[in-house]
């Protein structure tokens, strides 16, 4: 079984799409599967939504393990993870900008390997690439995995990125080791996953700026990067 975790804020407009695109991908291909929606008290009522959808879908397919608050990022990720029972754990944000067309080929390439991780790159290999961006905002996410690259040296070309899929096991043995929060949550869980000798793959996706909804990334994340990368290259 593949456990997919979806962290949403916001995602009243997207989450039905999605999970639609999600169902039909998983059924095409004859995957069981089921849906972790993490939502964190979002007030345009995505959990009202995701309810609905449960109904549709079936509560064994969509899993719903909401919050009291907007508690971050990297908490979300650790809250799902606890309720997975798959195999196997992708996790892609609800907003478009991880298509669920990959994971096909995240999970071709995790058989075709044998590897613990597929991580998915925006500036690596055929299809790759980034789409509704301004060219500050490119250069801005380019210079930031350049930063990473140049002082952590993880071994992969997209380390800011967090369209992932993990063995489950692999996963949990991460979560424990790791300390940041946030968006430094699955920057550090690549660079702990490289330097504890797991193998990591990457697959090429197109990354598409979100169609609706609020961007979960803060100012407080965004200070929290920079001081992250220094802390993983003393600690780790």
């Amino acid at each position: 079984m593949v456990s997919k975790e979806k962290y949403t804020y916001n995602e009243r407009r997207n989450l039905p799409i999605i999970v639609w695109l999600l169902n039909r991908t998983f059924t095409e291909h004859e995957l069981d599967y089921e849906i972790i929606i993490v939502d964190d008290a979002s007030p345009d009522g995505t959990l009202e939504v995701a309810k609905q959808l449960q109904k549709v879908y079936n509560p064994s397919h969509i899993v719903l393990k909401p919050r009291p608050g907007k508690l971050g990022l990297g908490t979300a990720y650790v809250h799902g993870l606890a309720h997975a029972t798959g195999s196997f754990v992708i996790i892609m944000d609800a907003d478009f900008s991880h298509h669920p067309s990959s994971i096909p080929s995240f999970i071709r390439i995790q058989k075709e390997t044998n590897c613990d991780i597929v991580t998915g790159t925006r500036y690596a290999g055929q299809g790759a690439g980034v789409h509704g961006w301004d060219l500050k905002r490119k250069l801005v996410s380019r210079g930031a995995n350049i930063f990473a690259d140049t002082v952590l040296r993880p071994g992969v070309s997209d380390l800011t990125g967090s369209f992932r899929l993990y063995r489950r096991e692999v996963l949990e043995q991460l979560v424990k080791e790791v300390a940041g929060k946030g968006f430094m949550f699955q920057m550090e869980l690549m660079v702990r996953a490289k330097a504890g000798g797991w193998k990591v793959e990457e697959c090429p996706i197109r990354f598409v700026d979100r169609v609706y909804g609020e961007s979960k990334l803060g100012g407080d994340e965004i200070v929290e990067y920079a001081k992250g990368v220094l802390s993983l290259w003393l600690n780790v």
